[in-house]
């Protein structure tokens, strides 16, 4: 197979990606190493970034008939005093909140939308085993298809394969490990009348719980020092339900749902960066390039905002065949400052307020200071949903269909 561009990873980004080059008029393959999207506990947190893509496509009314929840405003307990942290009114009235989806449901839409273009290929059960060199750049990759070696040579191939990018480790691309101090276990609660609708999170001294709404259940993250999970899991599932009984009470009655240690799902959570996030035919995006922590669910939104930067500087050079590596360094000079500014925040807040409570000794767990804030100052609480909603840099669809 020939392609203007391959996409290795079938998540946002390349889905993405692989549907704006399609719609430009490049031939693009995109490769998924399984043979549907449905995975649990996948980041399935629709910003208002992504929500304002899909609108410059013509494609939110579209997308927002499928099911979901609007989360309009974020709020937090610290301790004993609960906090509002965010509120995304003031965003423009299309895309005011978050869309809480299932992933497999946003990347069947894109795919579906995808394959309505001649030039959009989307091959399942496909994993890239190898990088094709020729001549001193990068010329296609080597994949296993349907049970079935194949070749796939490209102008481009590009690595949207998450955090455990192949294409990246077999480019030799340098990573710098930024790190965090903890790890998330999730898990679901049943969601019952009368419950709020809203975001929450409780942060006390040892121990830290958030639950978002996802309409017939609670998406619950427990989230515990870095590296001990195997120690939780020896404490057993009573002492994870007498936790989320003790930080919320308001779910006491439903904990005894949690009958294993099994129910819950380990994320190990780490922040890391390429120097470079691109050789000669080769280019990361997303989590590949960057892979954010879960605080504030951005990470699939920023990989889209790379997917959608990556589309508008690279459509016309692969589509005319003149494809050149400053197009590639291009792209990261485009995404490295929003990339760099979202971890730093998360960084920050890891250190402020996740390490202050999960390695804090006695006493309650108090409000921040900078949190406090937005309690005296209501106004301020519209500057981080538009950082979290829109984010540092937010792209723009720049491209017209061929």
């Amino acid at each position: 197979m020939k392609v203007g561009c391959c996409i290795v990873g079938g998540g946002p980004a390349g889905m993405m990606l692989g549907f704006l080059l399609a719609r430009a008029g490049v031939d693009v393959a995109v490769l998924e190493k399984h043979g549907d999207f449905l995975r649990d506990f996948r980041g399935d947190t629709v910003h208002p970034s992504t929500l304002g893509v899909m609108d410059e496509l013509g494609l939110l009314d579209d997308f927002l008939a499928l099911p979901h929840q609007k989360l309009s405003h974020f709020a937090a307990q610290f301790g004993e005093e609960s906090v509002d942290i965010a509120d995304f009114s003031g965003l423009p009235p299309r895309i005011r909140y978050i869309a809480m989806m299932p992933q497999w449901d946003f990347l069947d839409f894109l795919a579906a939308r995808g394959k309505r273009y001649p030039r959009f290929k989307l091959l399942m059960n496909a994993e890239a085993n190898a990088l094709v060199e020729h001549g001193g750049r990068v010329a296609g990759v080597r994949a296993t298809a349907e049970g079935r070696d194949q070749e796939i040579r490209a102008d481009l191939v590009v690595g949207a394969d998450g955090r455990h990018s192949t294409v990246r480790a077999a480019a030799g691309l340098q990573v710098d490990d930024i790190g965090a101090p903890m790890d998330v276990l999730w898990f679901r609660l049943p969601h019952r009348n009368g419950d709020p609708a809203e975001f929450m999170g409780r942060f006390d001294i040892g121990s830290i719980l958030v639950l978002l709404d996802r309409g017939d259940y609670w998406q619950c993250a427990y989230v515990i020092p870095k590296g001990s999970a195997e120690k939780v899991r020896a404490e057993g599932i009573g002492k994870v339900r007498q936790t989320v009984s003790r930080l919320m009470p308001a779910f006491a009655d439903r904990v005894g749902e949690l009958r294993t240690m099994d129910d819950l799902k380990l994320l190990t959570v780490g922040v890391d960066r390429l120097r470079t996030w691109w050789k000669p035919g080769v280019l990361c995006i997303g989590d590949a390039a960057h892979t954010m922590s879960p605080i504030g669910g951005v990470g699939i939104n920023i990989a889209i905002q790379d997917a959608v930067a990556a589309s508008n500087i690279l459509a016309a050079p692969l589509r005319e065949g003149r494809l050149k590596d400053s197009d590639l360094a291009a792209v990261q000079q485009r995404r490295l400052f929003p990339a760099r500014a979202t971890q730093a925040m998360q960084v920050f807040l890891q250190k402020r307020v996740i390490a202050a409570s999960l390695y804090g000794r006695g006493g309650t767990m108090k409000v921040p200071f900078f949190m406090r804030l937005l309690q005296w100052f209501p106004f301020l609480r519209r500057l981080p949903a538009r950082l979290l909603g829109l984010g540092v840099r937010p792209e723009h669809v720049r491209t017209s269909p061929a």
